[in-house]
């Protein structure tokens, strides 16, 4: 039986031969676990493994699943962030169905647990200073040199997050959740004057998001750039150290409670420093207003998830589960600004 997910491999492999230099098909797809928002497959074609990223089937919020922005900042990005190559950028809906685009396979291990199990304390020491560094990378970009000068708007960034975050929010509400309306009331009132700080952002920097080296901590890649864009990169530092303040779930494993210090786990305040030493940039006082926003931002993303699944459309199993992670996180948001 078909599915909303399912692709037309013949009309796929044709358009990649026509479009992808030294594509030879016949190809098989097969769908990967996770990308709760734009399904992402493998493509084992006789000319090689490739990775497809589209937009899921369906009604869509506007400006969500912006695929051809991923393709655009995997292009700017070679040689300065370890990242895919991207191949084709198609926008011809007819082929299968969404937009879409096509990059080379990366061969490496994705850690899913932000508590790297199977792994010994220097190990896990090692892999999260490996994680500090490659977002160090990321916010060292020369913006305009990589042709990402208008990737954005500059300046007012938290200001403008709490806004589009707060309509989308509204948009895919499915039920009354009273801490993400005081997170709502409480942060434009934290929000700080801008400081003129712009650089490239990831907007979705957690540790599924990398591909790691088969045998080393070492970044082979950086994915997901979906919700890339300039803004102020101390979002991206603290959208990652929410790990560190989640309890453990199912649909989002934290690591509150854990006794990271015996894993081996670096504390905020050292991850904090050692970002800190890489990029020259300040830790701002209210610390709180960067988490709590981070908290309330990834809150009203898993809205989003969960009214995609409501509508039927959503791209993974976890949809729902990720739905019902929205009160809690809102919940750590209100405690994160104290």
């Amino acid at each position: 039986m078909s599915t909303p997910f399912a692709l037309d491999e013949a009309a796929l492999a044709s358009a990649l031969e026509v479009n992808v230099p030294g594509f030879r098909g016949p190809l098989t797809a097969t769908k990967f676990k996770g990308g709760q928002s734009n399904p992402t497959y493998r493509l084992d074609a006789a000319s090689g493994t490739y990775v497809l990223r589209r937009k899921p089937p369906g009604a869509l919020l506007a400006s969500a699943h912006a695929v051809d922005r991923e393709f655009r900042v995997l292009r700017a990005l070679q040689g300065r962030v370890p990242v895919a190559t991207p191949r084709w950028l198609c926008s011809d809906d007819a082929v299968i169905g969404s937009m879409f685009y096509v990059m080379d396979f990366v061969d490496g291990r994705v850690e899913w647990d932000p508590a790297l199990p199977n792994h010994s304390p220097e190990q896990r020491a090692a892999h999260f200073e490996s994680i500090i560094d490659t977002l160090a990378a990321i916010h060292g970009v020369d913006v305009p040199a990589a042709g990402l000068a208008d990737f954005g708007k500059p300046g007012n960034y938290f200001a403008r997050q709490l806004s589009r975050w707060s309509e989308q929010y509204a948009q895919s509400r499915t039920r009354e959740i009273p801490a993400m309306d005081a997170l709502i009331s409480e942060l434009p009132k934290r929000c700080p004057a801008d400081d003129g700080v712009v650089a490239l952002v990831h907007g979705d920097f957690r540790i599924d998001n990398l591909m790691w080296a088969k045998d080393e901590a070492r970044v082979l890649a950086v994915m997901d750039w979906e919700l890339a864009t300039l803004g102020h990169p101390l979002a991206d530092l603290g959208y990652f150290c929410m790990a560190l303040r989640l309890p453990r779930n199912p649909a989002l494993p934290g690591l509150a409670a854990m006794d990271r210090a015996a894993l081996g786990i670096p504390s905020e305040a050292e991850l904090l420093a050692r970002y800190a030493a890489k990029t020259g940039r300040a830790i701002p006082e209210d610390w709180g207003f960067v988490l709590a926003f981070s908290f309330f931002r990834l809150a009203a993303i898993a809205q989003g998830v969960a009214k995609r699944a409501e509508q039927g459309n959503a791209s993974s199993e976890q949809a729902q589960q990720a739905g019902q992670m929205v009160e809690l996180l809102a919940a750590s948001g209100m405690k994160a600004l104290g």
